[in-house]
Formats: structure tokens, C-alpha cells, sequence
């Protein structure tokens, strides 16, 4: 019988936890999907990367349930959502050595045509807190210290949100579970309840999972909400399952809405706010960037480039530079011009696996270098600001891999398989 709570009660060293906790401090957490800003992008004082150590030393690796959702790092902690005995189940383990502090029951799994029957959505930390979401919409909140249940919400009940599966032509999250995950950010949750009953996005108050606003009639995508600001204004950029939807950030407020259709709403990628514009795309759309002009109360949107070579599949592109990179239509890998949306180069043969099953997790580090970790579990160091792409180093790191990992004070945090017999991971890349 798997309990709701298990706690890991042990004696501490306190000099040790002392100074692996400020060292976490100093370098910066991984808190949430992406990263602390969401973009791929770890904390400003990350110690810079600049070389890949061909064989990294393995600091720790435990077994892991069934899973798609990505590991965070947070106050000396990993947060990791996996399958265990029909459960959604959220795990905290040291970050310095994998062992379990507590686990905590999330919801009852959910099966489709898709994978296996575990967690599709990434948890976050914030402030001592952390909130994980459950494929059917349960979203609640856990002491990150003892995973105490402080709150829970659920999508269905709470806010009138459609759940039904593989049924018919159901679209976007309805069909194949909620998969984006939460912000949270100055005292204030956004979620995509997608719900067409008015609440398709949510702002709730994180400590106490009260309704603050619920607003638009969207279902809602795979992509996770972005906030940032466009032409002065705060607010939530959402890939929903029909559209683009800006909200205001403190209202709820539909600023605008851009139409975006494809089959059966597999939007997944995380939209990117960039010099007052949004890039976001999916593999039917292709990557566009939207601009906005304002004429008193009303938005208007337009479309400045579309590229079909770098449609996003389910990997999410980054910035570096004054350009983005990600993984295109054929499996390899793009760079295109943020502002005319110019392909720059193209690298192939990184990604073996077919075209509509691949994947790549990317992490921007300083200047134009980045990280890709591919679906076979190649670990890539890259240089992406010439002419063409330069490859600085490569290490086989693990198995198959659709998740993105996570980097925290030099160290590399992964899951390993997506099935069974799966690991959770930590790699030191300094040495």
C-alpha cells in the first residue's frame, strides 16, 4: 500500500547540509520547467560552461517510476514526479546525494495511446512550497520541507474543466492530460485550468490556493504559461488548444487572441517573450513570431516571420543571442534570426530517432554556447553563434530521454528511460 506522505527522518551533519545549501544559493536553483525564467536558461550566477567532461562523474543515480516530467532543483532539494503502484507520485530527494527525504501521492494515474501511465507535468518550487499537477487536473500544493498537502485544487471540480481521454475528437489537455506546468512568481500561481466555462486560465494566491481570477473560454494545450511583459503590460502568454491568449497578468483580462489551429491541439511548445514579441509554434503551424500594436484598449497581432524548417515538435527552442535554436521538422537542429526568422545553419544527424518521436532538451549558457541533451541520451555542448553549429563536447549520459534536464551548481540533473526500470540522475560536469 503506497502511504499519501513517508518522511525520511535522519540525523544530520549540519556543517555539510550548511554549506551544500549555500552553494546551491550561490549558484542558483532550477525551480521550475526551463528553468528559473522558463526559457532554458539556469540563474545569471551559474558557473559558466566551457568545456564537457567526455565521461561526467555520476554523483548519484536511484531508481525511478514510469515518467515524463522533468526533474527541478530547489533549496538543496530535487523535486520528481514518476508512476508508483497506480499513483501520480511527487518524490523529494537531496539533491547531494538522491536519498528520499518524502513522497507524496499526487492523484491516480491516467492511461492513453501515448506512453506509459505516470506524470506528463513538471512540478515548482517557490518559497517553501512546491505545486505539482496531475494529468486528470489536480493541482496541490506541498510543504517542500516534509511534503505536507497545504492546498489542492482540481480543474473539473473547481472550475467546470473537461476531462475525457481518448474519446472522439477531444483536443489538447482533455485528451491527453494536463501537461503544463504552473508559474509562480511575486505571490501570485498561474494555471491553465482550461475550462470553456470562463476559466480557461487561473490566477490563484499560492499560499492558500484561493481563486484570485479565472478568465478566457479556452481548453488548454500541453505548453506551460509564460509571463512577461508586451508594450508595458504584465501578463500570461498561453499556447492554448485554438490559440495564442495574452491575459492581463493581474486581472485575468483577454488582452488578445491569435488563432492557431492543428490536429487534435498538440500545441507544446513554451512561448518566448522576446523585444515585445512572442515566439512560440508547433509542427503544423511552424515557429512564428507575433508582434503587437495597441489602439487604445485594443490588441492587435500580426504575424513578422513564419519558418517551417524550425516547427517545433514537443521540444522547446531557446534564445541565444540574437537568435533562437531548436529542433525542426526533420530531427535536426535550427538556428534562426529572432528578428527576420532567417535560418542561420542547420545540424543534422545529432538526433537519430524518427522525425515525429524526436526530442531535444536545451539549456542556454553564457554567450552563444548551449546544452542539448538528445532523445538517446547524448549530452551536446555547443557553439551556436557562427555560420554554422560547433560542436565543443559530447558524452553518453543515459538512455532514452524526453525529458529536460535541469542544471544547478555545475551539476546536471536527469531522468534516465521513461518506463520502467527508469533512474533518476545527477552528474557533476565540472570534473
Amino acid at each position: 500500500m503506497l502511504p499519501t506522505v513517508r518522511t525520511r527522518r535522519t540525523h544530520w551533519i549540519a556543517t555539510a547540509w550548511m554549506t551544500w545549501a549555500l552553494m546551491s544559493a550561490l549558484a542558483g536553483d532550477w525551480p521550475s520547467w526551463r528553468g528559473p525564467t522558463r526559457t532554458g536558461r539556469p540563474a545569471a550566477n551559474e558557473p559558466v560552461l566551457t568545456q564537457l567532461p567526455s565521461a561526467p562523474r555520476v554523483v548519484w543515480s536511484i531508481a525511478a517510476g514510469p515518467g515524463y516530467a522533468s526533474p527541478i532543483v530547489a533549496e538543496g532539494l530535487v523535486f520528481a514526479m514518476e508512476a508508483q503502484e497506480g499513483k501520480e507520485v511527487l518524490r523529494a530527494l537531496e539533491a547531494a546525494s538522491g536519498a528520499e527525504r518524502w513522497k507524496a501521492v499526487v492523484d491516480e494515474t491516467f492511461t492513453d495511446s501515448q506512453g506509459p501511465a505516470a506524470p506528463r507535468c513538471t512540478p515548482v518550487a517557490s518559497e517553501g512550497r512546491v505545486y505539482a499537477q496531475s494529468c486528470r487536473g489536480k493541482l496541490t500544493c506541498f510543504a517542500a520541507a516534509d511534503g505536507k498537502t497545504l492546498w489542492s485544487v482540481d480543474y473539473t471540480k473547481d472550475f467546470a474543466a473537461t476531462f475525457v481521454g481518448e474519446k472522439g475528437n477531444s483536443q489538447g489537455a482533455m485528451r491527453h492530460g494536463n501537461n503544463g506546468s504552473p508559474w509562480v512568481e511575486s505571490g501570485w500561481l498561474w494555471a491553465s485550468a482550461g475550462s470553456t466555462n470562463g476559466a480557461g486560465m487561473v490566477a490563484l494566491n499560492p499560499q492558500t490556493g484561493t481563486l484570485r481570477w479565472k478568465g478566457g473560454h479556452e481548453v488548454a494545450g500541453y505548453a506551460a504559461p509564460m509571463v512577461g511583459t508586451l508594450l508595458g503590460v504584465r501578463q500570461v502568454v498561453n499556447f492554448m488548444a485554438d490559440a495564442a491568449v495574452g491575459f492581463d497578468a493581474q486581472s485575468g483580462q483577454v488582452l488578445w487572441r491569435h488563432p492557431l489551429k492543428t490536429a487534435f491541439a498538440r500545441h507544446v511548445m513554451t512561448p518566448l517573450i522576446v523585444n515585445d514579441r512572442v515566439i512560440l509554434g508547433s509542427h503544423q503551424t511552424g515557429l512564428m513570431s507575433l508582434q503587437f500594436t495597441r489602439n487604445g484598449e485594443r490588441w492587435l497581432v500580426f504575424e513578422v516571420w513564419n519558418s517551417k524548417e524550425a516547427a517545433p515538435n514537443f521540444s522547446c527552442p531557446i534564445v541565444v543571442g540574437d537568435r533562437i535554436v531548436g529542433l525542426g521538422a526533420q530531427r535536426e537542429l535550427v538556428c534562426i534570426g529572432i528578428d527576420d526568422g532567417k535560418v542561420r545553419w542547420t545540424q543534422s544527424g545529432w538526433i537519430t530517432s524518427a522525425a515525429d518521436k524526436s526530442h531535444a532538451g536545451f539549456i542556454a549558457l553564457g554567450g552563444t554556447s548551449a546544452l542539448l541533451l538528445s532523445d538517446s541520451g547524448e549530452l551536446i555542448l555547443f557553439d551556436a553563434g557562427g555560420a554554422s553549429c560547433r560542436e565543443l563536447g559530447r558524452a553518453q549520459v543515459c538512455g532514452v530521454n524526453w525529458c529536460n534536464p535541469a542544471l544547478s551548481n555545475g551539476r546536471l540533473y536527469l531522468r534516465d528511460g521513461l518506463r520502467s526500470a527508469g533512474h533518476w540522475m545527477c552528474l557533476d560536469l565540472t570534473r
